[in-house]
């Protein structure tokens, strides 16, 4: 019995330890992250807030948080790279409609900043309990007996010190846990709907933002306002086009198959995330094939849109490879969040065999650098890799069912081979396919090139609606992981949806065309150019 004592008292001294250590060493941290466009350095507060600071010509922004103990975050907006004040409020407005991806890193923060601080809380626990055990250790039984008889009949003087020792240690863990006055004035919080009263009341979210009443609000009245509009506007479209998904009718999977959704070309667009998740859903698929170009520029403050992808997919295998206007750190965000990324091996996902790579144009420090020649030679190059690869296994006995690559560029040679069953690209922004692509003998290889995803212009479909026609496209595979299926879904700026009619593969060897290049040699010039001789439909 007077073991367990023992140990309960010790535990008792490095919990007292570490728990205030802890929660002070918490509201002292801060991480640095990307949130929507800006760097952001992200600090836990105590006012049951979000709180979001854009600086000074800006007003700050907060929203309730739904967490115990009155547990808040305050986050301070850096830089957007290269965009105007302007430019960066559109971004954020747009962002803002489809904040969960943002949401979900803020929280994985907070979880990591907290975390810190506990384990280094109950190392000081450890190391004061392991010290309170030396001493007691230290000092021996008769000494302890003999300072228990005077504290059983203190004299007047060790009264006093051990009333003053108690002052000073509680007096000190007051100051070290409780935070001072920083010198702050007190702010006058807004709602959103006071300080615009031409908003909606009837809004439940627009309701719990709050502004810091003062100058910044003033002055900024104009680019609120914009940012407003921007935001109301893509929340309103793109609700709309998601009512409209979810009457959609497409073909799902027979027993014994299976279904995988096809995005590529997403370029930041994160307004059409909840959107395709809807398609998949109906077409009660858990498989995602991304072709790439999720991001323009393959910049650190488009990691949003990664965020989101795999944020409104949660629970789906995913395979990836990056595009031409992705980076290097695209595909590393991409692997961070449990995405496949392929990487020229055959691998099997999803019970399907796939094979693939990511554009060797944006994925290389060198690459937009190099002339269009250098950059054809790397697609030629990487499609020679891939055809041997899909060669050496279909002999081997594992064939390939699917080359997921960006650009035809990468896989026309795949297809001549007659090694894999389905060639999945994107880049052009518009629809080839499906079609027969000849092979050896009557063997044939099926040739699908989705239309972006995000309705991009260029590299650009970040807004507030679709700025063109944005696709996604549905693949059925039977029981052996083999595509017997393709559906086109195509999402109009009118949000209309067209869902294509059902093909059925393998398509027949009559009729079946070469592996030619496609008229656009050199897409980079102009990716939305699309060729009178070349059709977007079967």
């Amino acid at each position: 019995m007077r073991t367990l004592v023992k140990i309960v008292g010790v535990l008792a001294v490095v919990l007292v330890v570490a728990a205030p250590t802890a929660w002070t060493l918490f509201l002292q941290s801060d991480r640095y992250l990307v949130l929507g466009a800006h760097e952001a350095t992200v600090r836990p507060a105590t006012d049951g807030h979000a709180t979001l600071d854009f600086g000074a010509l800006l007003p700050q922004v907060r929203v309730p948080v739904d967490v115990p103990g009155d547990l808040g975050v305050s986050i301070d907006l850096g830089d957007s790279q290269g965009a105007g004040l302007e430019e960066m409020l559109a971004r954020d407005a747009v962002i803002a409609s489809q904040p969960d991806g943002e949401i979900r890193a803020v929280r994985a923060a907070m979880v990591s900043m907290a975390t810190s601080a506990a384990l280094r809380g109950l190392g000081v626990g450890l190391l004061v309990g392991t010290a309170t055990v030396l001493a007691w250790v230290a000092v021996g039984s008769r000494r302890r007996d003999e300072l228990g008889s005077r504290l059983t009949r203190p004299a007047r003087s060790q009264v006093l010190i051990a009333s003053a020792t108690a002052l000073v240690v509680v007096g000190s863990l007051v100051l070290v846990i409780v935070p001072g006055d920083d010198g702050q004035p007190t702010r006058r919080w807004v709602s959103l709907t006071e300080a615009f009263p031409e908003l909606p009341a009837d809004n439940a979210g627009l309701k719990t933002i709050q502004l810091a009443e003062g100058s910044a609000t003033s002055s900024s009245r104009a680019l609120v306002e914009g940012a407003l509009y921007l935001y109301r506007d893509s929340v309103s479209f793109y609700e709309a086009l998601d009512e409209r998904a979810q009457q959609a009718v497409v073909r799902t999977p027979e027993e014994g198959q299976t279904t995988a959704l096809v995005v590529t070309d997403r370029h930041d667009n994160i307004g059409m995330d909840p959107v395709v998740r809807t398609i998949a859903d109906r077409a009660q698929a858990r498989l995602l094939i991304d072709l790439g170009d999720d991001t323009g520029q393959g910049a650190s403050w488009e990691s949003f849109s990664i965020n989101s992808l795999a944020r409104e997919f949660e629970g789906f295998d995913t395979v990836a490879v990056a595009g031409n206007h992705d980076t290097d750190s695209v595909a590393e965000q991409m692997a961070d969040k449990g995405f496949t990324v392929l990487d020229g091996e055959p691998v099997e996902v999803g019970g399907v065999r796939f094979l693939g790579a990511s554009d060797p144009r944006g994925t290389k420090l060198t690459g937009y650098t190099e002339d269009a020649e250098t950059r054809n030679g790397g697609l030629a190059e990487q499609d020679t890799a891939l055809r041997d690869a899909a060669c050496a296994a279909d002999e081997a006995g594992e064939r390939v069912g699917v080359l997921a690559v960006h650009s035809w560029s990468s896989g026309s040679e795949v297809a001549a081979s007659g090694c894999v069953d389905l060639v999945l690209t994107g880049h052009l922004h518009y629809q080839v396919g499906p079609k027969a692509i000849d092979g050896p003998g009557l063997t044939t290889t099926t040739r699908l090139t989705t239309g972006s995803t995000g309705g991009a212009v260029l590299p650009i479909a970040l807004g507030s609606s679709l700025r063109r026609q944005a696709q996604v496209s549905i693949v059925t595979f039977d029981a052996d992981g083999v595509p017997v299926g393709l559906q086109v879904v195509s999402f109009n700026p009118s949000k209309t949806i067209d869902v294509g009619d059902y093909t059925t593969l393998p398509l027949p060897s009559a009729g079946a065309e070469q592996a030619a290049p496609d008229p656009v040699e050199d897409p980079s010039a102009d990716e939305t150019a699309q060729p009178e001789q070349l059709p977007t439909t079967p």
